[in-house]
């Protein structure tokens, strides 16, 4: 018998452990990740005891795989119109947060003498709370319906994708010898320049992939499909310079706009866990307890810097965002813990060699202590709040309680409009400036050289050449041009200000001379690329196009479609849900101002509300809350009256507030079937008896036996000798000697058989 390969048996291995583990941290209601990293540590040489690992190179492997699906899921819950729906308020807390936290963490690792890339990296470690521990620490503690937790989730999910802009960072930084100014700028605008790239192309191309293929795609293909998009993003980002992480959260992000994301999401998830669980139990296969005993005083300031910390600059943040005082401490005692993109940074940190080996087990042993102390941090916002109000002046007091945001009196309808107009002109000009940018360079690197090559050949001259390439990289760019100048120039809010005062026009004006200069200045590029010519010349050839472009009417037809067919894509996630019912209603964020909110609540399959009316359960009456619609399957119910059913799985869009919803919530929860402990008992069994001379059954018919109704028990047919049962009518009567085929409980037929 041949042997089996190391890999399967520390495999093996890893998930036995980790799967006992974890069923243990699980009936502790403890988060899963903790049981990993125990799991993790049972495995690793440091436990000389115990079975360990033998190859931990392959495991890494196994372990950065991981990294890349658990980003490609991240990417998958990530929504770029939920985040710009969000506002200004969530980027703000975590914006501030996070340079708090990094701040704090990089003056905590100078003050014990670390060297300076330790103390980078520790600050981008502290800087990130786990979205995973949080989310579970309020649904453990009946908190999801409250107001300030979606607040929380916010910003969590916008920490997330600073986390992966941090990583990028911190990759550009270990590669120099010291932290640049000029550099970190320059990897900002790469970063971005990619982002909106990948983007904006992936929404082009990907949805109408999968659009042309959605007849042919069953659950296999679109896992194998999706997975492959994602490790091909990977191998991009790292050809660029980039993570391979960076490139599947990109991936993920994109896929997330398509029409079959909820399918993919799904279906992802098994083999994230699985990935995932391998990765983190590496993470515990790392921690030395020599290491933690010598690093215990580090691990206890780092515990108690991440707990005053975040209690601190967490509430600030916030309350930059325009919370309250209460919901501010209360968000920020929330995220009083390190959670598992430390973990990622940490890894990266040592696959660049660029921190200390001691470095990854402190975090690893801060992360589960302040994990454990997330819940006591939770119930400790409320009492240090009557503390803070008793020693602040009541004027603060009064500010701090009543935060008022929105625009000023003063703002007039103007000044809106010109907001409204810039704030699109700029995002239409950067975007297809980019588009431009992104062509013009595919062109010059892959098309130049060769019809350079087939120039030399039939001319003896490049210049031949260099001018199908120009002509060809001007028609690929043409659309994107049109757009720079003329988009907006027709909107509505351009037309208010044009004929809403004469002051407007000149300004106007000049919005339009800016976008045109923009637009010729990438025309110029390409012909002074290419070309000997004067640059009076060049300028005067690129005004000529650009005007053509202008006035080219199936120039115009182009971008429009070609516009409308990105706004499609993007939307198309959005059409699904609404026509399956999944999107709440646009007058929901009205109610968020009056402390109202809507609530999406599903009725588990054993409640006892199944079977019931609205009416008789008088939800109104009881928790105050209103039930506007109700979704079941792909049908939805709105405005429902008193005489609907209920049925589990029902999905009730509940309108109230925080308390009456938690208490509804609550409730739907409690109220359940008592749970069957003797279901063997309940089992079906087939059984024969023959109708005894005395026996109750004789002259009457199967209807008024009572043999369904009194006994709980069916009959399925009568034995006449055949070869099949003879199929028995309700009104037939039993007779002596008839041999009767019975289903029912053991019970039930004991008793029937008694009497038969």
């Amino acid at each position: 018998m041949s042997e089996l390969p190391s890999l399967v048996k520390d495999l093996a291995l890893i998930l036995v452990v980790a799967g006992i583990v974890t069923l243990v941290f699980k009936r502790l209601k403890q988060p899963l990740v903790l049981g990993y990293i125990v799991a993790g540590f049972l495995v690793s040489p440091h436990m000389p005891y115990l079975m360990s690992v033998m190859d931990k190179a392959d495991i890494q492997t196994w372990a950065d795989i991981g990294v890349i699906f658990l980003l490609f899921s991240l990417g998958l819950d990530f929504s770029v119109k939920k985040i710009l729906r969000t506002g200004a308020a969530p980027v703000i807390a975590a914006c501030t947060i996070i340079f708090c936290m990094m701040a704090l963490g990089v003056i905590v690792g100078y003050s014990f003498g670390w060297k300076e890339m330790d103390c980078i990296f520790l600050g981008g470690m502290l800087a990130m709370s786990s979205t995973t521990i949080i989310y579970k620490a309020f649904s453990d503690m009946g908190l999801t319906q409250k107001g300030f937790a979606s607040t929380v989730m916010s910003v969590l999910i916008l920490e997330d994708i600073l986390a992966i802009v941090m990583m990028v960072m911190l990759s550009t930084l270990a590669s120099g010898a010291s932290p640049d100014g000029v550099q970190v700028v320059g990897s900002i605008l790469k970063i971005g320049f990619f982002l909106v790239l990948w983007f904006v192309v992936g929404l082009f191309v990907i949805p109408l992939f999968l659009r042309s293929v959605r007849k042919i795609l069953n659950n296999e293909t679109l896992l194998v499909v999706a997975l492959g998009l994602c490790c091909l993003m990977a191998v991009v980002s790292t050809q660029v310079g980039f993570s391979a992480a960076f490139g599947a959260f990109v991936m993920g992000s994109i896929l997330a706009e398509t029409v079959e994301a909820d399918k993919i999401i799904r279906l992802v998830d098994p083999v994230k866990n699985l990935f995932g669980a391998v990765f983190f139990v590496s993470v515990g296969m790392l921690v030395n307890p020599k290491v933690l005993a010598g690093y215990a005083v580090p691990i206890l300031l780092l515990i108690l810097a991440i707990l005053a910390g975040q209690a601190v600059f967490g509430t600030l943040g916030y309350l930059l965002g325009g919370q309250t005082l209460k919901n501010a401490m209360r968000c920020g005692f929330s995220m009083a813990q390190v959670g598992e993109f430390a973990f990622i940074i940490a890894s990266l940190g040592l696959s660049l060699h660029v921190i200390s080996d001691f470095l990854y087990p402190v975090v690893v042993a801060v992360s589960v202590i302040t994990t454990f102390l997330t819940p006591y941090m939770i119930r400790a916002a409320e009492p240090c709040y009557d503390i803070v109000i008793r020693f602040l002046p009541k004027r603060w007091v009064r500010r701090l309680t009543y935060i008022q945001t929105g625009a000023s009196p003063g703002n007039t309808a103007a000044d809106s409009l010109w907001k409204v107009l810039a704030r699109k002109m700029l995002i239409n000009t950067l975007v297809y400036g980019i588009l431009s940018s992104a062509v013009i360079a595919i062109m010059f690197s892959t098309v130049l050289p060769v019809c350079r090559l087939f120039s030399v050949e039939w001319t003896g001259s490049h210049w031949a050449g260099n001018a199908v390439c120009g002509f060809l990289t001007v028609a690929f760019v043409s659309p994107f041009l049109r757009s720079i100048v003329m988009k907006q120039n027709h909107s509505e809010a351009f037309k208010a200000l044009w004929t809403g005062r004469r002051l407007n026009r000149l300004p106007l004006i000049a919005t339009i001379l800016a976008r045109v200069v923009i637009a010729v200045s990438f025309i110029f590029y390409i012909c002074n690329y290419l070309t000997r010519f004067q640059n009076a010349l060049m300028i005067a050839i690129a005004v000529g196009i650009l005007v053509l472009m202008i006035l080219s009417r199936r120039l115009k037809k182009r971008s429009i479609t070609l516009e409308r067919l990105f706004i499609q894509n993007l939307r198309s996630r959005d059409i699904k849900a609404q026509l399956q019912g999944k999107k709440k209603p646009l007058f929901a964020d009205h109610l968020i101002d009056r402390d109202i909110h809507i609530a999406n609540l599903e009725l588990p399959d054993d409640s006892l509300w199944a079977g019931r009316t609205l009416r008789s359960l008088q939800l109104r009456n009881r928790f105050g809350v209103h039930v506007s619609s109700i979704l079941r399957g792909s049908h939805r119910m709105n405005i429902p009256n008193g005489n609907t059913i209920l049925f589990p799985g029902d999905k009730l869009q509940a309108i109230g507030d925080d308390e009456q919803l938690t208490l509804f919530s609550h409730a739907m929860k409690a109220e359940l079937q008592p749970e069957d402990t003797d279901i063997e008992k309940h089992e079906m069994k087939l059984r024969c008896f023959t109708v005894s001379k005395t026996s109750p059954f004789i002259g009457k018919t199967l209807r008024d036996s009572g043999i369904r109704d009194k006994y709980n028990c069916m009959v399925v047919g009568v034995d006449e000798g055949q070869k099949n049962l003879t199929l028995i009518t309700p009104s037939r009567c039993l007779q002596a000697g008839d041999v009767l085929w019975v289903v029912g409980e053991q019970d039930d037929l004991d008793r029937i058989t008694t009497l038969g």
